[in-house]
């Protein structure tokens, strides 16, 4: 089996995410490890009840500030092979996933610590906003933003 170029992939979309799809985009023959992470939606938050959040997207921006992401992991960690983000928008509800992240190293260290990075970078620095709450919703930033607190 002929090895595949480093892939970045991104893909923002209303459709149900597939954990099977990002796995098979980052897997190759070099690499001993794929990391996924998978987050999904849950029925609680803030001790509110929740029945589906809703993702919105300023899909250039975000498209370019996961591209930076990426440039970070690749610097971080050169044996990093793949890397992919799949984010839903849209109405998500309880227990589908809105995010699935897919990374391919030859040893999982680097799958693992580069995963975490992706996750903790994306919730501060792309710009996707989720709305929450049965009753009363609003649209929440994630307590990671940078921008968070600021006038």
């Amino acid at each position: 089996m002929a090895e595949k170029d480093p892939t970045d992939l991104v893909e923002l979309t209303h459709d149900k995410l597939s954990v099977e799809a990002v796995s098979e985009l980052v897997t190759c023959p070099s690499c001993g490890a794929i990391s996924i992470f998978i987050g999904t939606t849950r029925d609680s938050f803030e001790e509110k009840k929740v029945v589906q959040l809703e993702y919105e997207a300023y899909v250039p921006m975000a498209q370019s500030e996961l591209k930076k992401i990426y440039a970070d992991i690749r610097a971080r960690w050169p044996t990093i092979r793949h890397i992919c983000v799949h984010h839903r928008l849209g109405v998500v509800p309880v227990t589908d996933a809105s995010v699935i992240i897919g990374i391919s190293s030859p040893h999982r260290r680097d799958s693992l610590e580069a995963v975490q990075y992706c996750i903790d970078k994306l919730k501060a620095t792309v710009p996707i906003w989720k709305k929450v709450y049965e009753e009363e919703s609003c649209w929440k930033e994630n307590m990671e933003c940078q921008w968070t607190g600021q006038s």
